[in-house]
């Protein structure tokens, strides 16, 4: 068994408490829908976490992901028709979710290695009506999502750890070895959230993020705000924002690895001009990048600036899964990137009024991709405020608070 019953008793506790933790406009109702997506190895945990549902009174929607097979086969057979299809009623389904648990355990990380990205991103772009239906539901206070990663070999193996190493990572990067694991994220968040509210009140305009293989610029926009935690995530140790595209320059890198779509790609780099893309490279899989890169005019515009501190994140190893990566800790801790779409909720204002046109107005970024990459070099990072100062705020792999 991969978690012992404790431990896998705790993890849908905190999936449970990360989801109506998640929650921006009031606490759920009884009765309200809640899905639970999850692969089949996963199987375990969600019939833990819909037995909680189910005990708080909720109406929970249990649904098993395909397998990879069929995913492959789909994105290789499908005519164009079929790629853009939606099932009937799919769009009434997404809009009566009140909340949404994603238990993701992966089999076959490089199934889709020989489907042609372009085809991925087509598929991509005809579901955005679905995800947006989420978003304007979120942003409404109205639903909630959360999402985790449940142990497989084949995880393991690419991060290059035994299975039992990779769910000891598991346990120690969401608490489950903790008596209440629940109560041990509610302090990280408190203390998290500490962070963030110092850098909100600081008033930035820019920032610059320096390290041996870049120099990096965003440009942090109006209306905005750094969120902290939250409960999106298990694991969520980011704090992170989603800048004014428009004013990203110089070159990132990341360094750590990352798998997508079937696809690995190693040693990303990436030369910001007037807010795009102008030069893409990698050390591997250049060709699925530069194609990611072109699925749409957002994909190779930023969504999302991120800081991990090492001090809150245990993780300290590669996990092949970029939910744990973005989190990285270890020696320096991380910051990330996303380029495509951006987060509504880091808009310092009412969410709710936040539609096409003001994003546009105040960049941020749309797009059908939302994909981190992370760097873990030693770095500094400098704040840039209205007033003119310049101001360290992150070395060492932790906030200068």
């Amino acid at each position: 068994m991969i978690f012992t019953k404790t431990q896998l008793s705790r993890y849908a506790d905190v999936m449970v408490w990360a989801l109506e933790n998640a929650r921006r406009g009031g606490k759920f109702k009884k009765y309200d829908t809640v899905l639970v997506r999850y692969d089949l190895p996963a199987q375990p945990l969600a019939l833990a976490v819909y037995e909680r549902l189910l005990s708080k009174k909720y109406h929970p929607v249990a649904r098993a992901n395909s397998a990879e097979d069929f995913t492959r086969a789909f994105y290789t057979l499908a005519d164009e028709k079929q790629l853009a299809h939606m099932t009937a009623g799919e769009k009434e389904f997404q809009a009566s979710l009140n909340g949404l648990i994603s238990l993701r355990a992966p089999q076959d990380l490089t199934a889709l290695k020989t489907v042609d990205p372009a085809r991925i991103g087509r598929a991509a772009v005809a579901r955005k009506p679905l995800r947006e239906i989420l978003d304007r539901t979120e942003q409404d206070g109205l639903f909630a999502w959360t999402l985790c990663n449940f142990p497989t070999q084949e995880l393991a193996e690419n991060a290059g750890l035994s299975l039992k190493e990779y769910a000891a990572q598991v346990a120690k990067a969401c608490f489950l070895n903790d008596k209440d694991p629940v109560k041990k994220w509610k302090e990280v968040m408190q203390q998290i959230a500490h962070i963030g509210k110092w850098l909100n009140g600081l008033n930035i305009e820019r920032l610059q993020v320096e390290t041996e293989h870049m120099d990096f610029e965003v440009l942090l926009g109006e209306k905005r705000q750094f969120i902290s935690g939250g409960g999106n995530n298990i694991p969520s140790f980011e704090i992170f924002t989603s800048p004014d595209w428009r004013g990203t320059k110089g070159v990132y890198y990341a360094d750590l690895s990352s798998y997508r779509n079937g696809n690995y790609v190693k040693g990303v780099r990436l030369e910001f001009k007037n807010g795009r893309v102008v030069k893409a490279n990698a050390e591997q899989g250049e060709n699925f990048l530069r194609k990611m890169l072109s699925m749409d005019r957002g994909a190779s515009q930023i969504g999302e600036f991120s800081l991990t501190d090492r001090r809150f994140s245990k993780i300290d190893k590669f996990m092949a899964d970029i939910l744990f990566d973005e989190n990285f800790g270890g020696k320096h801790g991380n910051c990330h990137v996303a380029v495509g779409s951006s987060y509504a909720d880091t808009f310092a204002g009412d969410v709710s009024k936040l539609d096409k046109k003001l994003k546009e107005k105040l960049g941020f970024n749309d797009s059908s991709l939302h994909w981190d990459l992370i760097n873990t070099e030693e770095k500094t990072v400098h704040a840039f405020l209205k007033g003119g100062k310049k101001v360290l705020i992150y070395e060492k792999g932790r906030f200068c608070l």
